[in-house]
């Protein structure tokens, strides 16, 4: 019989446990993996080459900016005044109940742990694509253009740029996963994302183009997650977990919702 060393065998063993180590799957953390492929996705994603340039100075689409901020400071003290400065804070918590009339129950972040993690995801993503397309544009925002009030003070926001608008970006990008959640809720859903973006139009700090903008920068940040297996994954547990609690509370929406609906079918612009 034919002697095998101590040597040979330790290094077929050791050849044998790195080939298995190599086939086996790697476990990370589904939450640390959506996160880190929502950063690459969105730092691939060139939106300062996809987004149409800024108005300039001087241009019919720089004009009809100023126009509409002029014309929609006499929303101040308004109701629709009052929801602009409920959507200034789109932090995961405050944007989930931002959507839970359109959603048709109340989306508590707290219950609602997988869908959270969605929301921040997106979130994260979309935040993420704006900073290019800002930095090229370097667009003013339109109280340092016009006089008028605002909903919100002024102080941070001075500093930095209007195109595209990071609100709009974000409340389409949430809004669109939403609805790819509760597809018999898409109307009402897209909704609230259009008048999340219009909310900074009333408040008085974005341009009109720069929620046009953030609508189609939303978008796109959602097509490009939507190639990531990850993604894709922690889209499914937050969809299983959305129609479980959905079957479980049925009590129906605030009866304040249907007033909230009809202040933001009609754009304010």
């Amino acid at each position: 019989m034919k002697k095998v060393s101590i040597p040979a065998l330790q290094a077929g063993c050791l050849a044998a446990l790195f080939l298995v180590a190599a086939c086996a799957p790697t476990r990370t953390p589904p939450a640390a993996t959506a996160s880190a492929t929502a950063a690459t996705a969105a730092a691939e994603l060139q939106t300062a080459v996809l987004l149409p340039a800024a108005p300039k100075a001087g241009t019919s689409r720089y004009e009809a900016d100023r126009g509409v901020f002029r014309a929609t400071r006499a929303l101040e003290g308004t109701p629709r005044w009052t929801l602009a400065q409920q959507d200034v804070d789109y932090a995961t918590p405050r944007l989930m109940d931002d959507f839970s009339c359109a959603m048709g129950v109340p989306l508590d972040a707290s219950r609602l742990p997988k869908l959270a993690a969605l929301v921040d995801l997106a979130s994260q993503a979309a935040d993420a694509s704006t900073r290019p397309a800002k930095k090229a544009n370097q667009r003013q925002r339109p109280f340092l253009i016009d006089p008028g009030a605002t909903c919100q003070s002024t102080a941070q926001l001075s500093n930095s740029f209007d195109y595209p608008s990071g609100h709009a970006t974000r409340g389409w990008a949430v809004g669109l996963v939403l609805t790819e959640l509760a597809p018999d809720r898409a109307t009402d859903l897209l909704l609230r994302a259009r008048a999340f973006g219009d909310s900074r139009v009333v408040c008085g700090v974005h341009n009109l183009s720069a929620i046009e903008a953030g609508a189609m920068n939303g978008a796109a940040v959602v097509a490009v997650l939507h190639a990531s297996p990850s993604f894709q994954a922690s889209l499914a547990d937050a969809r299983r977990e959305l129609e479980a609690y959905r079957h479980a509370n049925t009590e129906g929406a605030d009866p304040q919702c249907a007033a909230q609906r009809a202040l933001i079918e009609t754009t304010p612009y």
